[in-house]
């Protein structure tokens, strides 16, 4: 029997990669070009770091301690 990490554990981190993801996006996109990023274009950026985190995140087993 497979052991997945569990559903929230998945989802929490997934959720915190998607938000740092798209207010990291949003501070260099306001550095860089002086005005603030759309909240869809942040949107985007957060929902398409979360595609690879969440595939990942699906692969990886809890340790079986011991």
């Amino acid at each position: 029997m497979k052991l997945l990490m569990p559903l929230w554990q998945r989802l929490l981190i997934t959720i915190v990669v998607m938000l740092v993801a798209g207010y990291v996006a949003g501070y260099l996109w306001q550095m860089i070009l002086g005005f603030p990023l759309p909240s869809y274009g942040a949107g985007l950026i957060g929902g398409l770091s979360a595609l690879p985190v969440w595939d990942l995140l699906k692969r990886i087993r809890p340790n079986q301690g011991g």
